[in-house]
């Protein structure tokens, strides 16, 4: 008797692993599965920032001697540091200053610094040539990288503006329009 039961014994023992591989592969035959895409999206809206806050200091105007009507005309450059989206465009403009003269337009601007009642005209470029009045319509174009990119802005106080001593200033507003 000794020997069927251990005949028995080992006909369970050898017949469990058959016994759990059909129990999981029936589970894995009952288990289903679907699918579905899930959507994932942003939108990256161009933007831009202006930083006009370096000015432009033409320092000493001389009208006697170096800026003298014989002499030379005041030059100096600024920079206006924008940061733009990758890509996108946009145009920086400045205005006609808070102490334009009498006729100045958005399109041709007359700007001048003052000092109490008393003006020095003076005048902001595109080019450092001189050509191209910097206004507030046309303005200077702008592509974006990303990163902060300065736009040099070039001036002239023209020689032969005979005007009393003082601490002239005015104030231009830069604009970025994207």
């Amino acid at each position: 008797m000794q020997g069927t039961n251990q005949k028995k014994f080992h006909r369970i023992i050898l017949s469990l692993p058959i016994a759990l591989a059909a129990t999981l592969l029936s589970q894995n035959a009952m288990a289903g599965t679907d699918t579905s895409n899930f959507a994932v999206s942003a939108t990256v809206a161009a933007s831009c920032t202006v930083d006009a806050s370096g000015g432009l200091d033409f320092g000493a105007y001389d009208p006697i001697v170096t800026n003298a009507n014989s002499g030379s005309d005041a030059e100096q450059a600024g920079t206006i540091n924008t940061t733009c989206t990758n890509g996108a465009t946009a145009t920086l403009t400045l205005d006609q200053g808070a102490n334009a003269d009498d006729g100045s337009t958005d399109e041709a601007p007359l700007r001048r610094m003052k000092d109490g009642t008393d003006f020095l005209d003076y005048q902001l470029y595109t080019d450092s040539e001189h050509t191209t009045v910097w206004d507030n319509t046309t303005g200077q174009s702008v592509t974006g990288t990303g990163a902060s990119s300065p736009t040099t802005v070039y001036g002239v106080i023209t020689k032969g503006q005979n005007v009393p001593a003082g601490s002239y200033t005015d104030t231009v507003v830069a604009t970025i329009t994207f």
